[in-house]
């Protein structure tokens, strides 16, 4: 067994493989957090409910783990670059397509907070509902109408506009044209 250990530990080959997907998992790691921190730090300026933060921490993970997991499976052999790049491209296709409304409904999500044009409360008209935006997730946002009824849209409907805000006129008027 002690010999074992000696040749795994005197193998430089081993512990570079080791080192390498050591750096690999800390850099999406990182990265990882930093994008989901600026992600949530931009929704909750834009007075985003906690759910939304929620969901960015959920899909951040889940793009670390694919990642990281395609990054140990090339860095250790178990596949080469070239079958983890096609793999890797593969299943990112599949899964943009099979998504492509909710990937759409959460790009406009995040360009509508982080542009400060919906907040809770805002008295808002779309189309022909009016009322009170009562919830922002990212894939959709909630509006109460005067009857009380609450219409769901979905954010990429809400982008396309147009939007009339009747209460952030002078949230918005304050804002810098650049």
């Amino acid at each position: 067994m002690s010999s074992f250990i000696l040749q795994v530990a005197s193998s430089p080959s081993l512990l570079v493989v080791v080192a390498e997907v050591a750096i690999a998992l800390a850099v999406i790691a990182v990265f990882g957090t930093a994008l989901s921190w600026v992600i949530i730090h931009i929704a909750a300026r834009a007075g985003a409910s906690k759910s939304v933060t929620g969901s960015v921490r959920q899909w951040v993970a889940v793009l670390m783990i694919i990642t990281a997991s395609a990054a140990v499976a090339s860095l250790t052999g178990l596949a080469s670059q070239f079958t983890t790049l096609t793999l890797s491209g593969i299943a990112g296709l599949a899964i943009t397509l099979a998504l492509q409304t909710t990937l759409s409904n959460i790009i406009s999500g995040v360009l509508l907070l982080q542009d400060g044009v919906l907040r809770l409360g805002d008295d808002i008209e779309f189309q022909s509902i009016r009322g009170e935006v009562i919830k922002l997730n990212l894939r959709t946002t909630w509006i109460k109408n005067r009857d009380g009824v609450i219409v769901v849209v979905g954010n990429s409907n809400l982008s396309a506009g147009p939007i009339i805000n009747r209460t952030a006129a002078a949230r918005l008027e304050r804002k810098p044209q650049v």
